[in-house]
């Protein structure tokens, strides 16, 4: 059976909080609450949490212990000087390595088929079972990819950055490029920033990871010589990061996997920003309105 890791380490810097634990439905349920249930109805049988030992005491009492009589719930640490032999960060630097630094911090715990999501992303209940159904039949030792349009992925509060994808006429990944500060103009244009600095207007309709991977057992095996790579390069740097989808782009150009995107019908909102949340609570509402959801989600089976 897969499992589910979390990447939960991050203390919400625009957000202004904590915002992992931050009641989003009816009866104080967060996002996370939304995501491990939905995780458990697709078939996933545990739930690892990348957090930050910094606030590990409060994550354990205010998420973990919601979901350890249903789901086997385990903790990896996300720490700045984790790193490969050789390197070590620079004394100036305060933050760690990114996304793909966040999942290598558990690689001594998973040795079977995992998906990936962030905490503060309501994925869908959809998104789940295609992630599930994906890990439990893949023969390919490939990766998958749950992408949503752009233009539904887009904050009114701010900037964002999303892993712009291309994909095949057979549904693989073909590249895909982190593009930071994204933004719509007045005029309708999206806009934002590639890794280089230059200026890039993308496609409303271009499918954008959200951060919801599906990855093989032996990915880690990959992670870990893509991220050496990458200290090698950026190590000086005290502001460099990894992330996800830049590794999975060196892999496929290298041949040595590919990557299903796979479609949904679920319906994607984040909390990037405070002035997020309303949209977010309207639309949780919603959904236990149309029956997708029970009103009291933690009490639920």
């Amino acid at each position: 059976m897969p499992s589910l890791l979390v990447l939960a380490a991050g203390m919400g810097s625009r957000y202004g909080g904590l915002k992992q634990l931050d009641p989003m439905g009816p009866n104080g349920e967060t996002v996370l609450d939304y995501s491990v249930y939905d995780a458990i109805r697709a078939g996933f049988d545990r739930v690892i949490f990348v957090i930050r030992e910094d606030f590990a005491d409060a994550f354990r009492e205010g998420i973990g212990a919601r979901f350890a009589d249903r789901i086997k719930v385990e903790y990896a640490f996300q720490k700045l000087d984790d790193l490969p032999a050789p390197y070590s960060p620079p004394a100036t630097r305060e933050k760690p390595w990114g996304t793909s630094h966040a999942v290598r911090a558990a690689r001594g715990i998973i040795d079977e088929p995992f998906a990936v999501i962030n905490a503060d992303d309501f994925y869908g209940s959809d998104a789940y079972v295609k992630a599930s159904e994906f890990l439990n039949n893949n023969t390919e030792n490939s990766c998958g990819l749950i992408a949503y349009p752009l233009k539904n992925t887009l904050s009114d509060h701010g900037t964002v950055n999303r892993g712009i994808c291309e994909v095949s006429k057979e549904g693989y990944l073909q590249n895909v490029e982190e593009i930071v500060k994204i933004s719509r103009a007045d005029g309708g244009m999206i806009s934002g920033d590639a890794l280089d600095g230059s200026k890039r207007e993308i496609a409303p309709d271009a499918p954008a990871s959200m951060n919801f991977w599906a990855f093989p057992a032996n990915f880690m095996e990959h992670l870990e010589a893509e991220f050496v790579k990458f200290l090698a390069d950026n190590v000086e740097k005290e502001k460099s990061e990894c992330y996800i989808p830049t590794v999975v782009d060196s892999l496929i150009s290298q041949g040595v996997t590919k990557c299903q995107v796979l479609e949904t019908s679920a319906s994607w909102f984040g909390v990037t920003y405070p002035d997020d949340k309303p949209h977010v609570v309207t639309s949780i509402r919603a959904l236990i309105e149309k029956g997708d959801y029970p009103a009291e989600l933690t009490s639920a089976g």
